[in-house]
């Protein structure tokens, strides 16, 4: 009976501490908003400078049932994608390529190195001039800001797998694909990961730059264009979307991740035992 009693003690304080951690992330911002909404309710800040997160929030409803904010927020959202799918897919084939060709890596690195430390927005004038302040233009920032960091990623993790471990793979007899599959890609697959996470960061922010510059939808422009009518609940609305809709990519993101490494490590006894097989033939060779 105690331990029926014991038992059931530690499941609740295991629930309770699941909660309790899955609740911890949330108690910063919430604190944050409630102290904002007791200091401008309380007059220690100019609501006119700063409008309470209540007036935010009623602002916010009023953009949406006119129709205003949806239509902006599905054409930002439409950038973003479109730019990160074509910056990711350019940036992971470039890093594959030059991870697994020495000769790619001789030809491409050192330019894309090049490329890389140019600070993507400083790009605005060139890309203004030969694509004009259509959505090619703002598409083609995002692209370029997303692509180095899943580049530099996908050529690390890559270029990091063990090369006796390589070496042994060849001398099994394994092919190309086989060593592609079986080894090199499940052991760069978490440093990729990273790389998609932090694109995401970047592709948000490169987003807000390129939707300020002569745009006429979208997030960025809601904000510039609340800017000119000093109508600060808007701009603090569109703010809080951006940084929304990055908490969101960064959860799908870590789903993604999760998957993944779960199929990953569903795999990892075939993986374990093509190693020893590896290791074993590896040491019968030379021996």
């Amino acid at each position: 009976m105690e331990n029926i009693v014991e038992f059931g003690v530690g499941r609740t304080h295991r629930r309770w501490k699941i909660t309790w951690q899955r609740l911890l992330p949330w108690l910063i911002p919430v604190a944050l908003i409630g102290f904002w909404q007791l200091a401008v309710s309380a007059g220690w800040i100019n609501s006119n400078l700063l409008p309470s997160p209540v007036a935010v929030v009623q602002d916010g409803i009023g953009l949406w049932q006119t129709g205003e904010l949806p239509k902006n927020i599905s054409i930002s959202l439409y950038r973003a994608t479109t730019g990160f799918v074509i910056g990711g897919s350019i940036g992971f084939i470039l890093g594959l390529l030059n991870g697994l060709s020495k000769t790619a890596r001789a030809l491409f690195d050192s330019s894309i190195q090049m490329l890389r430390n140019i600070p993507h927005l400083s790009l605005i004038p060139v890309v203004i001039i030969a694509l004009g302040i259509g959505e090619t233009a703002k598409i083609s920032l995002v692209t370029v800001g997303v692509m180095f960091p899943i580049y530099i990623n996908t050529f690390h993790g890559i270029t990091s797998i063990d090369p006796e471990l390589l070496e042994m793979g060849r001398a099994y007899g394994l092919s190309k694909r086989a060593l592609l599959t079986k080894i090199i890609f499940p052991g760069a697959l978490p440093t990729i990961l990273v790389g998609v996470r932090y694109a995401l960061g970047v592709m948000w922010t490169t987003l807000i730059v390129a939707e300020t510059i002569s745009s006429s939808s979208g997030i960025g422009y809601m904000a510039t264009n609340a800017q000119e009518f000093m109508n600060m609940d808007t701009v603090l609305l569109c703010i809080v979307i951006y940084a929304l809709l990055g908490k969101l990519s960064d959860l799908i993101a870590k789903a993604l991740e999760n998957i993944c490494l779960a199929c990953n490590e569903k795999g990892a006894l075939r993986h374990d035992q093509t190693i020893i097989d590896l290791r074993t033939t590896w040491q019968n060779l030379r021996h």
